[in-house]
């Protein structure tokens, strides 16, 4: 290993809707005993998100992917067996396929009852999960320039995602209906570009000097590097109901980050195009996912987005070698081929309806499904399981 290569360690974020086995409904107010039971087992790794009927959890900060693989795939498995001494379950989805927001209720911590003070409607509206990827790049400076280049595949990445196709009861005719709720929050949407990591700072200070925000995670953008950890966070996916997917994206993003540190090293770097043109491949990934198409702007013409994928795997492969993740990375192939959560949600609902069911049964076999999706793979922690000893992922997100 080239000893100036960042460490390119991952660590993962995933939220979850909480839902009622009978119902299928959100739980409002699920018991505290629930959230307890978990710290009791995970520590930090298990935290409440902004609205009661959600549970956040993060990995240790872990130098290789299957470490990542297995936090997740135990902090699932926990969540599952300790939801379901109430009748609860968790549900890896960026939407309820029918909940309402004006049932929910805000978790009772100052951070969140500023934020609900502060966002009034906007913040009530916001019951959607997302799946947070960093990577550990410790110098400023090349934080900054990874950071301004990796903007161009946050399309890519959120194609690859979705998992929000309803809201409210209704098909919502995007397969990422989340950002269209998330985009409605103050500093959300695209990254801002950046000279140099001073000029970044310097952008924040101006926010926390006149008290509109407190520090930089009010920063809610797609991407953003940290300020007080050395890591780029990518913002823009879906939570992935399968697990296997989400390692996947997470793969991907941190393949991604190193092909553009190589390219560095050899006096290289990616193309920057104008910020607007990548806002319009995001609006096209929310509107279709991998089903659909995106903007290559060197051809200067629209691509189906499996062409994409198998460019992007090409593109990435010796970083995958180096990382040992090779067949991950490959089934974003299989992932943009065979459809996302999104179109299995959609495919699932479709067909209830043409076996009968009425509109309510169609969108609760969705929520069936997509509670047993949430577990494939995984299991809760077990006595005399190791225990790791890296340090949990910082916190809060929102």
């Amino acid at each position: 290993m080239d000893r100036d290569e960042p460490r390119f360690t991952i660590g993962i974020e995933e939220e979850y809707l909480l839902v009622d086995k009978t119902s299928r409904d959100l739980c409002v107010d699920p018991p505290a005993e629930l959230l307890a039971a978990c710290q009791e087992t995970h520590g930090n790794s298990v935290a409440p998100e902004f609205l009661r009927c959600q549970i956040e959890v993060g990995t240790p900060v872990c130098a290789d992917l299957p470490a990542a693989r297995a936090a997740l795939a135990e902090l699932r498995g926990t969540i599952a067996e300790e939801a379901d001494k109430y009748g609860l379950a968790p549900m890896a989805a960026s939407t309820h396929p029918f909940a309402q927001w004006r049932d929910q209720r805000a978790t009772d911590k100052p951070r969140y009852r500023e934020i609900a003070e502060s966002l009034q409607v906007v913040g009530r509206r916001l019951i959607i999960c997302g799946m947070h990827v960093h990577v550990g790049v410790e110098d400023d400076e090349l934080r900054m320039d990874l950071h301004n280049q990796l903007a161009y595949f946050l399309p890519h990445l959120l194609c690859l995602s979705t998992s929000s196709p309803f809201w409210q009861g209704r098909k919502a005719g995007l397969k990422s209906f989340r950002l269209t709720v998330f985009d409605a929050l103050p500093r959300s949407g695209p990254p801002e570009r950046f000279s140099s990591f001073g000029e970044f700072e310097r952008f924040v200070s101006v926010l926390t000097g006149a008290g509109v925000i407190e520090d930089a995670t009010k920063i809610w953008w797609d991407l953003r590097p940290s300020v007080r950890f050395p890591t780029i966070e990518m913002r823009i996916t879906d939570v992935c109901t399968r697990l296997d997917d989400a390692i996947a994206i997470a793969a991907t993003f941190r393949c991604l980050a190193r092909m553009l540190w190589r390219l560095r090293r050899k006096n290289q770097r990616w193309r920057h195009y104008p910020m607007a043109l990548i806002a319009e491949n995001r609006w096209i990934a929310q509107r279709h996912g991998a089903a659909g198409d995106l903007i290559d702007f060197g051809r200067g013409a629209v691509v189906p987005f499996v062409d994409l994928v198998g460019e992007l795997i090409d593109l990435i492969a010796e970083d995958a070698d180096h990382f040992g993740c090779t067949s991950e990375v490959e089934r974003i192939r299989a992932i943009a081929s065979g459809g996302t959560s999104a179109d299995k949600q959609i495919a699932t609902y479709e067909k209830a309806l043409k076996d009968g069911a009425s509109e309510d049964e169609a969108l609760k076999a969705v929520v069936d499904h997509l509670v047993a999706e949430t577990l494939v793979g995984c299991r809760p922690a077990r006595p005399g399981d190791k225990k790791p000893e890296m340090s949990v992922m910082p916190r809060p997100n929102l």
